[in-house]
């Protein structure tokens, strides 16, 4: 009995060390139409966060994702909505909220949780990745709505290949998607109602594991959030809860009103 009780701890053990390197990965590739690049993951600063976003990585539930939200000199953001072929997008299915870890600031080149206005703990599937200093100004991400919750950074390459990204031109496809860049194509292909493809649309092919190491990502050094606990959000915010409602976790279609965004 003895043996076989030691034998049964010994499979368990196996089977959590096993559990914790599909969930605990440090280092991801994002594999895009405009060319992959890496983002290390703060598994240990933002453990929930993390663990979260993996979730959505391991049932590839980014494969064929798109951008679809672009403020340039801003953010890019993604992880909502789906190209299944032709328009319009799938909403990609939301798991159960992450607890809000807002430990880390919104500097350039960081991914950030997307969420709900004025509901600090809505995160799901969205992410954004902030093209600029984002951590204090207006609008001020290190505070407003909680904070929004950094959790990994991305690489050099990476950030160059957000900036092609922030370069591209804009267009109104309704929804969600009311500022969304598109690739080859222009207000004239718009006027005419040009159909939008694949070949337009900035698409996350996928997202992998590539280092299921824990704590690759020591030698960076994150920038901690201070500003936090200096100036709590209020409740009913009406001034850039406005101006961030985009970052928000999904709507129910998209509509396609092939406008311009100026």
């Amino acid at each position: 009995m003895g043996l076989l009780m030691k034998l049964v701890r010994s499979l368990l053990l196996a089977s959590s060390v096993i559990f914790t390197c599909s969930v605990q990965a440090t280092i991801v590739e994002f594999r895009t139409s405009l060319g992959n690049f890496e983002v290390n993951l703060f598994d240990e600063i933002t453990p929930k966060t993390v663990e979260n976003f993996l979730q959505y990585v391991e049932d590839e539930s980014y494969h064929n994702s798109v951008i679809h939200r672009l403020i340039p000199d801003f953010v890019v953001q993604g992880g909502g909505f789906a190209y299944t072929g032709e328009l319009p997008l799938s909403v990609i299915p939301a798991k159960a909220a992450v607890q809000n870890e807002p430990k880390l600031s919104n500097r350039k080149g960081t991914i950030a949780m997307a969420k709900l206005e004025n509901r600090p703990n809505s995160a799901t599937n969205q992410w954004f990745f902030n093209l600029k200093d984002n951590h204090a100004g207006q609008p001020q991400l290190d505070t407003q709505n909680g904070g929004f919750t950094v959790f990994g950074q991305i690489s050099e390459q990476g950030m160059e290949i957000l900036d092609a990204i922030a370069a591209l031109p804009r267009f109104n496809l309704g929804g969600a998607a009311s500022s969304m860049p598109l690739r080859n194509y222009s207000t004239a292909d718009a006027a005419a109602n040009k159909p939008i493809t694949a070949e337009n649309l900035v698409l996350i092919e996928s997202v992998v594991i590539v280092d299921a190491r824990i704590n690759t990502a020591s030698g960076l050094n994150p920038v901690a959030n201070t500003l936090i606990g200096q100036q709590p959000p209020p409740e009913n915010s009406q001034d850039s809860g406005g101006s961030l409602f985009w970052l928000v976790l999904g709507l129910s279609g998209i509509l396609l009103l092939r406008r311009r965004v100026s």
